[in-house]
């Protein structure tokens, strides 16, 4: 059966400026980092990708490495795309990276020329697209020249393989050096995706300001902290968890649940009923509370995982006494 979208697609979601670009991103996209791999059910990630859609969910977030194993996930959501999504190529923004192992010897990592250009040329491949709309060095590389990266970035815009580019898990220091090199070549940065959520503020030391001062977007990952700023551990780590799964690919495991970590849980799920929330929408709106925050991203494992999620946008705003107790209860 052909895919028809929900035409009220674009009723209640809220899109925000992307930096000072001209691009707009919905309030809240999806990531494909895990569920999107070979071993996972092809139906049900189709239905995930579908449902986002159908709720006004125009970004699609993937990187080279994702899966596992590495590269699946591109191929899983290329398949759907083909099937599903083609006509609508010009209704979604899709992003992919290059930072990362991705194969072996030593132009499969890190920020080279060499690796970068081969690495997107292999994601529009695994996608079947022409270009991507926004392509991302997935870290900083400590011994590639600046200048030799960022003008990858800006060659891939030249050659018209990506319409933007962004950076991920730079530093402050290391964000203002690339927005400066990429602003002296004529390819604005236009997006950094950073780690952030309530147990991992980093981004708050510095980073958001440079962003905010430069005009580039933002858009963090793990804003659940992979779950565990939701319901789904407040008794222990259930069967079908991803902490259970052991999946690698950076999920995270169960050592990173601990009773510390537990009963911080349980105190912020008790202000996120008061809110009239669940304590994984909450941590979504305390983030996207900040106008710096162009989107967060989610990852789901189930459907109605996404339909959840987006309710977080009915309530982002915080008193200064929520915003007290949280920092109380994060310590």
């Amino acid at each position: 059966m052909t895919y028809v979208p929900n035409p009220a697609r674009y009723e209640n979601m809220p899109y925000r400026r992307c930096g000072k670009s001209g691009l707009k991103l919905p309030a809240v996209s999806l990531g494909l980092w895990h569920n999107f791999g070979a071993i996972d059910s092809f139906e049900n990630a189709r239905t995930i990708l579908k449902l986002a859609f159908d709720s006004g969910i125009t970004h699609f977030d993937l990187a080279n490495n994702y899966g596992p194993p590495p590269g699946s996930a591109e191929v899983t959501f290329g398949k759907i795309f083909k099937e599903d999504f083609k006509n609508y190529r010009d209704e979604l923004i899709i992003s992919s990276k290059a930072g990362w192992g991705m194969w072996e010897g030593p132009y499969g990592d890190w920020g080279s020329k060499k690796y970068l250009v081969a690495s997107l040329d292999q994601s529009l491949k695994r996608m079947g697209l022409d270009y991507v709309d926004i392509f991302y060095h997935h870290r900083p590389d400590p011994e590639t020249p600046i200048e030799e990266t960022m003008g990858t970035l800006d060659l891939m815009v030249r050659q018209g393989k990506a319409l933007y580019v962004g950076i991920s898990s730079y530093s402050a220091s290391e964000t203002e050096t690339a927005i400066a090199e990429l602003n002296r070549l004529g390819t604005p940065c236009l997006i950094h995706q950073p780690k952030y959520s309530m147990f991992d503020r980093w981004v708050e030391g510095g980073l958001l300001d440079v962003l905010g001062d430069n005009g580039v977007g933002c858009i963090p990952f793990s804003p659940l902290a992979q779950g565990l700023l939701s319901n789904k551990y407040l008794k222990g780590i259930p069967e079908n968890s991803r902490a259970a799964s052991h999946r690698g690919n950076g999920a995270i495991e169960e050592d990173a649940i601990t009773d510390e970590k537990i009963a911080k849980v349980i105190k912020l799920n008790e202000l996120a009923i008061k809110r009239g929330q669940n304590l994984a929408q909450m941590a979504l709106s305390w983030i996207l509370k900040d106008d710096r925050i162009t989107s967060v991203l989610i990852g789901v494992s189930k459907p109605e995982q996404v339909t959840d999620s987006i309710k977080c946008l009915e309530n982002i705003s915080f008193s200064a006494e929520e915003l007290n107790t949280i920092n109380s209860i994060l310590g």
